[in-house]
């Protein structure tokens, strides 16, 4: 699963929650390890892992967890 910069990000329910904009990979295996949403004031930007996602495509990264699940944890 390859996660694009610039891609937009939708959560489980199809909410737009930014693009793509920061991208930690691991030092020694190049893995994709997070990656930064980048979110218009005042909302902060939000990091992710693999885990939270259900599919990707070049355009798109969709999630399998909502906002609002994640606003819980």
């Amino acid at each position: 699963m390859q996660i694009e910069y610039g891609a937009l990000v939708e959560d489980k329910d199809n909410k737009v929650l930014g693009k793509v904009d920061y991208i930690v990979r691991d030092t020694w295996s190049g893995e994709q390890r997070k990656f930064m949403v980048r979110r218009d004031a005042p909302q902060t930007d939000i990091f992710f892992t693999p885990e939270h996602i259900a599919e990707t495509t070049e355009e798109k990264v969709k999630l399998n967890i909502s906002l609002e699940e994640l606003e819980g944890e």
